[in-house]
């Protein structure tokens, strides 16, 4: 790597969080920013795939380091203790990345309160007490950082068969831009990235052939996206001089997706 690209994207001697770094989508990421240099948290609720990530990303990193800590993103005090547990092993936080979530296919008028409350609270509720927890971190540590929220196509324009996830999409963009004017001053950024359709655990279930052909008669590219093409987005908003002037944004990463119209 260049002296230039490695002064603009490298993470060398950051510390990044990675809530939902057990899942294809936050894996992704997790082994991305850690490649970068970042020393990387892999936070998920399952211990043993966690603890496995963090062996092989530690294996095969050149550049920074991976532990593994389990937590429910739910819970404030778990919360906590996964801010005082990145503390206390790299000695700071740089960069929380929120990707967990769930999704269900759900007839609208069958949405049961069971359903809807436990979307909304992985989905919004668990990013909110996260973004309170390090948010008061970060400005606590006064040195910035950057914030990354994983939205959705969903948050931006109404997709059939997700209400309610799509309902939690759109909450945490709002989320986001309402937290990335406030943080401003501090020098925290606040940023989503809103992937289009990549195959994951959460919707596959999801994927007939009848709704796979519509959406790739909306992708202009006309395919699925692959998880690691989420990591160039990750590492500009990580970078503290790439993406020093970037908050606020929901950057879509979506084969042109959001483009189409007819």
């Amino acid at each position: 790597m260049s002296d230039y690209v490695n002064d603009h994207f490298g993470l060398d001697d950051r510390t990044a969080v990675v809530i939902g770094a057990t899942g294809e989508l936050g894996g992704a990421l997790a082994e991305g920013l850690c490649r970068a240099g970042a020393n990387t948290v892999v936070v998920g609720r399952n211990e043993d795939e966690g603890r496995r990530r963090a062996e092989a990303l530690r294996d095969e990193s050149e550049a920074g380091t991976a532990v593994f800590r389990a937590c429910d993103t739910t819970d404030r005090a778990d919360l906590q203790g996964l801010v005082e547990f990145a503390d206390e092993e790299f000695g700071q936080i740089d960069v929380w990345v929120n990707s967990a979530g769930v999704n269900a296919a759900t007839p609208f008028f069958e949405i049961d309160e069971e359903e809807w409350d436990h979307i909304m609270e992985v989905n919004l509720k668990g990013v909110f007490l996260a973004c309170q927890v390090a948010g008061r971190y970060l400005i606590d540590q006064g040195e910035g950082g950057s914030i990354i929220n994983i939205s959705s196509m969903a948050g931006m324009t109404p997709l059939s068969r997700v209400f309610t996830y799509s309902a939690s999409k759109a909450g945490l963009i709002n989320l986001s831009q309402n937290l990335a004017r406030e943080w401003a001053p501090h020098d925290i950024r606040v940023n989503c990235i809103a992937p289009g359709f990549f195959p994951a655990e959460q919707n596959r279930k999801i994927l007939t052939d009848e709704r796979i052909a519509d959406i790739m008669g909306h992708t202009p590219m006309d395919r699925f996206g692959e998880a690691d093409e989420l990591v160039g987005t990750a590492l500009l908003l990580a970078s503290e001089e790439a993406g020093s002037f970037i908050t606020g944004a929901n950057i879509p990463v979506d084969g042109g997706y959001s483009s189409m119209t007819i």
